[in-house]
Order: structure tokens, then C-alpha cells, then sequence
């Protein structure tokens, strides 16, 4: 329960700190053309529209269900993800710091595939509010939904997807979240064991600086790496539509590649890393700093 709890606080602290930048990212990835152009031309472009015409709060719509949804899905992937590294540690002989690679990925996997649960109702709720934004007009600077439907909010998109609903695009959400705690989990062990080595000499637990520097670079990396599977996750997750526009995930990749090319794929990439690592930056750090005060 102490892991569970640590994990908790890291993932809150981490997110609220990046979340303007997962607003940005966002929107880019579920940006579609209009009249053949497409109505944000960078990540910088378009967080000068939000606050254009949404003002500084726009940044910040999602946050609440974001944090009710990742303090469980950051407790779980760290908890679980540390618990699996000192299981495995034990059998090894060796200190969780300096598992192996491929020991480390399959505690990373592992991890990734409990946090899916939390995770999927959470990134629904959160991309619908993000975008509903860009169905609405600004009204003597209040928010008005066009064509007079009613305002978007967390507990109305609950009730209007159902459990079911929820669940979608779940495929998409474990070919994203697996692969990237795979992918991160024991790349942030080893920068952060370098990082330390070349900083401090020695052998010994990394410093607070070098979780950070680790798991930033980690972030990176893996943020990267899994942005495809991030953009075809946000596209079928961000339709609040009873019959989806697309009828899975081969299907809305498909139509991704045909009518937008292979570079779609890729949209995000700069803002969903600049999200992503610092998120998890901050997170291993404040995850790190608790063991070493409370000895949780």
C-alpha cells in the first residue's frame, strides 16, 4: 500500500505540472483539415489559439478527470513496476538498480499492462474534454457549445458512453502503454546508472538528479517510439458518438494512411515527448524522493 501511495502522489505532481502540454498535444494528433487546411500549424501555434480563444483555463480542461484517473494508473505502473524489479532483483542476486535489460523490460511490460484498467476511462474522458473545445464558441469570454448543445463535461461523457463506451479503443491503449513501459522502464534504470556513475563515480543508488536525468531522457525515447499507436488511440477515443467513425484499430490506421499520409502517424511527436518525459522526469523523481525520506 506505501508503493501504491507513493506512486499516487508522484503521478499527481507530475501530471499537473505537464498538463498544458498534453492539451497541446492533443490537439494536433486529433486536428482533422478544414476547407483543406489544418486549423493549428505547430505546437506553439496552437497553444497561442487555446489561450487566444480560450483563455489560460482552456489549458487546463481534463485536468480533474486526469487526476482522478491517474492517481490510480501511476500508483499501479510504478508500484507494480518497482515490485516486479525487486522480485526479479531477488532471483537474479542483484540490486533492483542494476537488473538487466531484459529483466527490467519484462517488469516494465508488466506494469504496463496492470496501469491499462485505470488508464483507458481516464485517457476517454480526458481527450473528449480536450477536444470539445473545438466544437464550441467563445461568448462574452465564457464557453458556448455550438449549435446550442449542451456544455461538455466529465460526468456527462460517463453517462454517455456507458462502462462499454469507456473501454474503447483499448487495443490501441495496451499497443501504446505496454510498449512504452517496455521500452522506458529499464532504459531509465540504465541512463540513470550511468548518469550517476559519471556524475559520482561508483556503483552505488543513483542521486535524485540522476532519476530525473534518466527518466527524462527514458521518457524521450519511449515517448517517441509509441506516438503511432498514441495517434490512433486519441482518433478512436475521441469520437463521443454512439456509431464510432471508424470500426477499429486497422481500420482508422488505414484511413489515417490514405487520406493523410504516413507522417500523421507522427503528429504530436514533439509536444507528446516534451509531455511525456518531464511527466515521468518529475514522477520517478518525487516516486525516488519518498523512498529515500519515508522509507516507503
Amino acid at each position: 500500500m506505501a508503493k501504491l501511495g507513493n506512486g499516487a502522489i508522484a503521478g499527481v505532481t507530475g501530471v499537473s505540472i505537464i498538463f498544458p502540454l498534453d492539451m497541446v498535444k492533443t490537439r494536433l494528433q486529433n486536428q482533422k483539415p478544414v476547407n483543406g487546411k489544418l486549423p493549428y500549424s505547430g505546437g506553439l501555434d496552437c497553444f497561442r489559439k487555446i489561450v487566444r480563444s480560450e483563455g489560460v483555463r482552456g489549458l487546463y480542461r481534463g485536468l480533474a478527470p486526469n487526476l482522478a484517473g491517474v492517481t490510480p494508473e501511476k500508483a499501479i505502473k510504478l508500484a507494480v513496476n518497482d515490485m516486479m524489479r525487486q522480485m526479479l532483483a531477488r532471483r537474479a542476486g542483484t540490486a533492483p538498480e542494476k537488473l538487466p535489460l531484459v529483466e527490467g523490460a519484462i517488469a516494465g511490460a508488466t506494469a504496463g499492462l496492470c496501469q491499462v484498467i485505470a488508464t483507458n476511462p481516464m485517457e476517454i474522458v480526458k481527450i473528449q474534454m480536450q477536444v470539445a473545445a473545438t466544437n464550441t464558441v467563445t461568448v462574452n469570454g465564457t464557453a458556448a457549445a455550438i449549435g446550442g448543445a449542451p456544455r461538455v463535461t466529465a460526468m456527462g461523457i460517463v453517462r454517455e458512453l456507458g462502462l462499454r463506451g469507456l473501454y474503447k479503443g483499448t487495443t490501441a491503449t495496451l499497443l501504446r502503454d505496454v510498449p512504452f513501459s517496455l521500452c522506458f522502464f529499464p532504459l531509465q534504470a540504465l541512463f540513470a546508472q550511468q548518469i550517476n556513475q559519471k556524475l559520482h563515480g561508483g556503483n552505488g543508488k543513483p542521486s535524485v538528479f540522476s532519476v530525473l536525468s534518466g527518466s527524462t531522457i527514458a521518457g524521450i525515447i519511449a515517448a517517441a517510439f509509441v506516438t503511432p499507436a498514441d495517434v490512433v488511440k486519441t482518433r478512436l477515443q475521441s469520437s463521443s458518438q454512439p456509431s464510432p467513425p471508424y470500426r477499429g484499430m486497422a481500420d482508422c490506421a488505414k484511413r489515417i494512411m490514405h487520406s493523410e499520409g504516413p507522417r500523421a502517424f507522427f503528429k504530436g511527436t514533439v509536444p507528446r515527448c516534451l509531455t511525456t518525459a518531464p511527466l515521468f522526469g518529475i514522477a520517478l523523481m518525487m516516486y525516488d524522493l519518498q523512498q529515500r525520506v519515508l522509507g516507503w
